[in-house]
Order: C-alpha cells, then structure tokens, then sequence
C-alpha cells in the first residue's frame, strides 16, 4: 500500500471515529475496495458506560428479600430470571440496526400495536429510525404482543430485544 493511501486511511478511519462520536453509536464497520486484490476492512468501537449495571446490581437485593419464604422462592426466582433477558426469550422480536425506535408512524397517531394484541406475520410492529431512513419491523410470525420492551424515541443497538410475541 502506499504512502498516499495509507494517509488516506488514517483521514479515513479519523472520519469514521467521529461520526461513531457525533451519532453515539458504540460500532462503526465498513469496508472498502481499493481494486481487484486491494482493500480496507476498518471496524471502529467503543466502549459504554453501563448505566443499567448499577441499577441491577440495586435491584438484586430487593428481589431476593422475598425469598425468604420457602414456598414462594421457587416462583419469585423464576419470574427474575425470564425478566432478567428478555433477548433469549424465543418470541423475542430483536433491532436488525441501530437507530431510533417510534412506536406510531407520526406523532399522535395510534401505535402500531400494543400489550394484548394479535399481530399476523409481516405487520408492522414498529419503526427504526437509522441514518433519516424509517424501516418498519414486520411481525416474524403470527402470535400476540405480550410485551413492548421499548418507549417511543429509544435508542436502540443491533440485537436489542424490542417486543415479544408468543
């Protein structure tokens, strides 16, 4: 590689960096192609801040103060732990990208869908906003929405659990 492209490389991966910084997006990956055998593969990432830990972590000793009665413990330490990731749940409908979650298609319009309702397979759950474009999340089967797992105007990452239909 020369000299030239590998200055072009450094402005390159600085601007990716940046635009991680600006949009605060936690990874950046793009490739780019040179010629025929030549080629960039840059991944940028950074780190968060866990804000959710501490929270956890705070919550953990209120729920196991219950489980001081015998018969209740094994119930109440069931329903913590199917809360406690709702991305494992197998009806859990994930973010295919990063991006802005509305949960109505404009402001003061019904949602698409709510708790309790019956969605078929291909219905719009949802919207995520990325990069100013609006891409609908259709339902990936048939079922009913047991749960919502995000407001309207969240951030969401790649793989976030939004709803969950069973």
């Amino acid at each position: 590689m020369s000299k030239k492209n590998h200055d072009s490389d450094v402005a390159f991966i600085q601007a990716l960096a940046e635009l991680l910084r600006e949009n605060d997006l936690t990874e950046l990956e793009v490739m780019r192609e040179y010629g025929e055998d030549d080629s960039l593969n840059v991944r940028v990432s950074r780190q968060t801040q866990l804000v959710a830990a501490p929270a956890a972590i705070a919550a953990a000793p209120v729920a196991a103060a219950p489980v001081a009665a015998p018969t209740a413990a094994p119930a109440e330490a069931a329903a913590p732990a199917a809360e406690a990731d709702p991305a494992s749940h197998p009806g859990a409908v994930t973010s295919p990208m990063v991006g802005t979650v509305y949960l109505q298609a404009e402001p003061g319009a019904p949602s698409f869908v709510s708790a309790g309702q019956s969605v078929s397979e291909g219905d719009t759950l949802l919207i995520v906003e990325a990069m100013k474009t609006m891409n609908h999340i259709p339902a990936p089967k048939s079922g009913t929405v047991t749960r919502i797992l995000v407001g309207d105007g969240d951030t969401v990452e790649y793989g976030a659990p939004l709803v969950i239909i069973e």
